[in-house]
């Protein structure tokens, strides 16, 4: 692997932390007028998704992780197993929930999702930004209810639960954001 020092360093660079893939997310060269120059910096664990605060001397080196990021196709979950079609190669790839995560509720067949790689090892799966999906549970909405802007709990075709207007019944198709899991509009 190669190894950069801090001089080096760039947002969004991939480094090996702990023996953990990591990205830098913001660092800071400081020096001090005493002593040595030392760098402060924050890195997010792309295994656990936190962001945790380091600092070491200035030119300290660092091995660096190649990160990549994959196109798939969402193809099925067979209960035990959820199953990925690489969009170039057509070669079909299983991955356990391990890898996926909260993540798991976004997804609806055929839809492309990003796997995320950190040199060869995959780390993660990232949903579209919005999805289409049929609301098949929700208490049923009255008249009079677009004006008030309250919210009711409804379960969508894919198992997650968002807050929707009150207006919204069942079989009705909507826009979800799942970066936050938040209702976007009616489609």
């Amino acid at each position: 692997m190669a190894t950069i020092s801090t001089a080096d360093f760039r947002n969004g660079m991939g480094l090996l932390i702990k023996d953990k893939p990591a990205v830098l997310v913001e660092f800071q060269h400081v020096k001090p007028g005493k002593g040595g120059a030392f760098v402060r910096y924050k890195v997010r664990d792309l295994q656990s998704g936190r962001v945790v605060d380091y600092t070491v001397n200035a030119g300290t080196k660092f091995e660096s992780v190649n990160l990549t990021t994959r196109e798939y196709q969402y193809l099925y979950n067979d209960g035990q197993d959820y199953y990925f079609m690489d969009n170039e190669t057509y070669e079909q790839l299983p991955l356990s929930v391990d890898y996926i995560g909260d993540n798991a509720k976004w997804l609806l067949e055929n839809d492309v999702v990003q796997i995320q790689y950190a040199d060869d090892q995959i780390i993660g799966v990232t949903p579209p930004m919005f999805i289409e999906a049929e609301v098949t549970e929700t208490d049923p909405g009255l008249k009079g209810d677009t004006v008030s802007g309250g919210t009711k709990p409804a379960t969508i075709s894919t198992g997650a639960v968002v807050q929707v207007p009150l207006y919204l019944n069942v079989g009705e198709r909507i826009k979800v954001d799942t970066r936050d899991g938040k209702f976007v509009s009616r489609v």
